[in-house]
This record gives C-alpha cells, sequence and structure tokens, in this order.
C-alpha cells in the first residue's frame, strides 16, 4: 500500500505540470476536490466525525501545513521542473531523521540518519546540482521541510481516529490555508477558467493521488514510523523523472548521475527496509 502510494505521489508532478493552473489554485481546486470525494466516502460508509474541537482544530491545523507544502510544491515544478522538484524532497528524510526522535522521545538512529544522508547523494546525482534552477531548489527544499514537519505529526494521530476523517479535516484546513493565501495576494486567480482538460487532470489528482493517497498514508502510520514512510516515498523522484522523460521528453534528466543515484536510492531503501525487518525480529 505504501509503495502504491509512493507511485502515485509521483504522478501527481506529472499533474502538476499538465495542470495550466497558477500552483496556488491548482492546491485549491485540488482540496475542494478532495474533500467532496472524502465526504462521499464518509457518507457511504457512514463514518462519524465527531471528535473533540481540540483534536479538529489540531488536524485543520496540520491541513495547514500540508496546503503550504503543496504550493511551495508546485511552485518549484513551474519555476524548474519535475525533476528538481520531486528530488528536493529528498531532504525529508534527513529532517525527519533528526527531527521525529524529538516527538517521540526517543534517541537519534544513526542507521536513519546515515540513511538520510544516503538519500540526500542520490538526489543530488539526480539532479546534477543544477544550481541554475536556485529558485526551484530553495522553494523544493521548504517544501520538503513542510513535508516532514505533517508526517511527523500525523503519525501522532494516526491511530486516534479514522483515516477518512483526519484527511478529511486536513484537507479543509489546506483548502482554508490556501484560499486565504489566494484572497490576500492573488485575488484575481478565483476567477481563471478552468479548461475541460484541467478539470479531468484535477479530478485524478484530487481523488486517487490525494483522497486515497492521504487516507493510505495515515493508515500506514498506525504500523510504520514517520521515518520509514519518507523514507520509501524517496523512490517517488525516480518514478516520477522516469514518467516526465516519457510524457515532456524530459531525457535529458536521464543523464548518467541519475541512474547512479537511483540505483543508490533503491539500495538504501532496500537495506534500511532489511534492517527494520531484522531488527523487529529480533525485538519480537
Amino acid at each position: 500500500l505504501l509503495h502504491l502510494t509512493v507511485f502515485l505521489f509521483g504522478f501527481t508532478g506529472i499533474l502538476g505540470r499538465l495542470i495550466s493552473l497558477p500552483g496556488d489554485m491548482l492546491v485549491w481546486y485540488r482540496t475542494c476536490l478532495a474533500i467532496l470525494t472524502i465526504l462521499a466516502i464518509i457518507l457511504f460508509r457512514k463514518i462519524s466525525l465527531k471528535m473533540p474541537i481540540k483534536t479538529m482544530l489540531k488536524l485543520i491545523g496540520i491541513g495547514i501545513i500540508v496546503g503550504a507544502h503543496w504550493v511551495t510544491f508546485f511552485y518549484a515544478i513551474k519555476i524548474s521542473n519535475v525533476s528538481i522538484a520531486l528530488s528536493c524532497l529528498s531532504i525529508t528524510t534527513l529532517f525527519v531523521s533528526l527531527i521525529e526522535p524529538f516527538f517521540f522521545h526517543t534517541k537519534i538512529s544513526r542507521i536513519d540518519v546515515i540513511g538520510g544522508i544516503c538519500i540526500l547523494i542520490g538526489m543530488l546525482l539526480i539532479t546534477h546540482v543544477q544550481l541554475n534552477y536556485w529558485q526551484g531548489i530553495i522553494t523544493g527544499l521548504i517544501s520538503a521541510m513542510l513535508a516532514g514537519i505533517f508526517t511527523i505529526l500525523n503519525r501522532r494521530v494516526a491511530n486516534q481516529h479514522n483515516g477518512f476523517v483526519i484527511s478529511g479535516y486536513e484537507m479543509v484546513g489546506a483548502n482554508m490555508a490556501v484560499g486565504l493565501f489566494i484572497l490576500l495576494a492573488n485575488p484575481e486567480h478565483f476567477f481563471l477558467s478552468v479548461s475541460t482538460p484541467d478539470w479531468l487532470y484535477l479530478i485524478i489528482l484530487s481523488t486517487l493521488c490525494t483522497a486515497f493517497a492521504y487516507w493510505a498514508i495515515v493508515f500506514v502510520l498506525k504500523h510504520l514510523s514517520a521515518y520509514s514512510v519518507v523514507m520509501s516515498i524517496n523512490l517517488e523522484p525516480i518514478y516520477g523523472t522516469v514518467m516526465a522523460a516519457f510524457i515532456f521528453n524530459e531525457y535529458n534528466e536521464l543523464h548518467p548521475g541519475f541512474y547512479i543515484g537511483s540505483i543508490l536510492i533503491l539500495i538504501s531503501v532496500f537495506v534500511y527496509s532489511r534492517y527494520k525487518i531484522k531488527s523487529q525480529t529480533a525485538h519480537n
């Protein structure tokens, strides 16, 4: 389930490139449609939305962070390219390896930090350190930091409520935050027309890559640490870059560094997974 979700996350970069809307409006429509999708599922399955006000506000707050992450991610795509934006998310692994222990009162894991550094090196090889895209790289790194924060926070609430309910309130928070940002910064964007192809891409983005994918992540976080999740999500740039090469003819991104970096990432994810399985078996 986690790796299916990673593939869908990789596809968001493709959809972000295909959709002609500005990044903020793209996220606003994405969250609107995702809320409708999740609400339909909740009503169909007769899931209760009741929860303490404090918890609800906490989830909406996490949603605001999700919204900020998406806006910066899609903006990074617009001002650079798909592979740069996806590759910048690699820093999430290192960030989570250092921050998650403080949230859960555990020691910083040496293997987690080493794994994060290996992933970072792999991503640097993939991007070829294209400093001419420095604005996209900085925006992508901000997006990565936000991704790490909301993944850690989601792990803390994952076991408290139904995954669709958690995702629903978070989508509301994301929608409110992005809507307010557009209202204050770019109110004219609300009057932009949406083409038929864009509606099709938005529906795919909001249902499969958002409503389903974020429910799946909440579900996975009930069983895995935030670091384990973001470690596997590092395969997202590989999926996204390969898809972009075929769809947008970005074959120049498939340079030798891409293959070396991809192999390093795959080895890191595999070795880390085997290490966790062995350590959990020994613990049991």
